[in-house]
Order: structure tokens, then sequence, then C-alpha cells
């Protein structure tokens, strides 16, 4: 699995979706882009797509798509349209692209491709993270602050609601 964060100028999203998935196609890799202010960190993606897997795996996915399914389990929800708010929109924004499978090398060079920088951006607004997973001071205070423990906490929970 990588992950490429930069800037992305997308003034078609359509167009842009359908390149993902073309580059998906083409390099037999998943590909998942997501506004990096709902990434809480490394190993946020790395779970959701960590149980994305065994969920496809295990014949119990929630989506045919294997990228959609990871955007599920990182938005730690069953609806694919509220998933859709962590993904990427029609305006330049900080990204994070989760590349997993197939010949990672080409799909990673594909993707930094079609960024307009791959710059580091700054992941995880604490105020988005805490507004989409609803998390709470109190949630928050048992584990000494650590915003990006309790989104790995809502990723696992998906599986156990399935």
């Amino acid at each position: 699995m990588a992950l490429i964060d930069g800037h992305a100028e997308i003034d078609d999203l359509d167009e842009f979706v359908t390149e993902i998935g073309r580059i998906g196609d083409e390099t037999g890799s998943t590909v998942q882009l997501f506004d990096a202010d709902y990434v809480a960190g490394e190993r946020h993606l790395r779970r959701a797509v960590e149980m994305a897997n065994r969920a496809v795996d295990r014949g119990s996915a929630i989506a045919r798509d294997p990228a959609v399914e990871v955007l599920l389990y990182a938005a730690g929800r069953r609806q694919i349209n509220r998933a859709l708010e962590t993904g990427v929109g029609e305006e330049s924004q900080a990204v994070v692209a989760v590349v997993d499978g197939g010949d990672e090398a080409a799909a990673v060079a594909a993707v930094e491709a079609l960024l307009s920088s791959t710059d580091p951006v700054q992941w995880g607004d604490r105020e988005t993270l805490t507004e989409f997973f609803d998390i709470g001071d109190a949630e928050l205070a048992v584990v000494d602050g650590d915003l990006e423990s309790v989104v790995l906490e809502r990723v696992a929970l998906l599986a156990v609601e399935g």
C-alpha cells in the first residue's frame, strides 16, 4: 500500500474520478483519493485498507468496487453518499491518495501526474474530524486527546456493525 499527498486542482469532478478509475483499471490497483482534512493520519488509512480488503476477501463487502469499500471504511460509514463527503470535490484542495495492490509503482506515478503538486500537505483538520466522526471532548479525554485512535475505532466498528 502506498500513500501520496499533495494538492489537486479539480475543475471537472466526473472527469477526475473517471481518470482515477482508469488508473486503477490499467494498473490493477485500488485507488482512492480523500480530502486531507478528513484523514486522521497514516494509521487511519492503513486500517481502512486492511478492513476493506478483509471484507472483500470474506465476501462481506458493502460495495462492489474495492475503492468504494476503502472509502466506506475510512469514513466509518455504510452509506456511500455520506462517505463521499470525505472524498475530493471540484476545487483546489489538499488530498491524500491510497494506492493498494496491482502495479502500485505505476499507479502512484499516474496519481502523482494528476496532482498539481506533490508537496506534503497537512492531514486531519481537528474540527472537521471531530464533527464528521461525532467525537466529543469526553471521548477525547479518555484517549488523552489522540484523535486518530478514536477514528481508528470508528473504522473498526464498521465491520462489527455489518
